[in-house]
């Protein structure tokens, strides 16, 4: 009889019980995200003071645009498009780049304005020392499937 009772002894779990450890864990994590906010990562130090220039901001481009009628328009510092004749144009571009020798010029023709009345407003550009010109266009849509 004695030996009957040995072979069903309760066999020992060899699994780990892994509860404890996703509680601890978990409380971990709520610590970290209270605490993360409060930490302050900065240093406070004192700047020195200097008389040298300040670096200047990147100016947004001028966009120069012909519509198809070949009507002029500019667009400058975020303001809105307003027609111009050649003559102000000339003018504006001008004191633009006096202004900021490192204009940026963007011009946008229409596409079905004619290439000489595009290309009649590099000149001026090149006159008033504009040495950054970039021409603008539409990408051509999948739908063409033309590369």
């Amino acid at each position: 009889m004695r030996t009957n009772y040995r072979r069903h002894k309760r066999k020992l779990k060899s699994e780990i019980n892994v509860v404890p450890y996703i509680d601890v864990m978990l409380v971990l994590l709520i610590i970290f995200m209270v605490t993360t906010p409060m930490m302050n990562l900065g240093v406070d130090i004192q700047l020195p003071q200097t008389n040298a220039k300040s670096l200047q901001d990147k100016k947004d481009p001028i966009v120069v645009s012909v519509d198809e009628n070949g009507q002029i328009y500019l667009t400058a510092n975020g303001a809105k498009r307003e027609p111009v004749s050649e003559d102000e144009f000339r003018k504006k571009v001008t004191a633009f780049h006096d202004a900021n020798p490192e204009l940026q010029v963007l011009v946008a023709g229409d596409q079905r304005v004619g290439y000489g009345k595009v290309y009649s407003i590099l000149p001026i550009l090149q006159e008033a020392g504009v040495s950054k010109i970039g021409l603008m266009s539409q990408p051509q849509s999948a739908q063409n499937g033309k590369p």
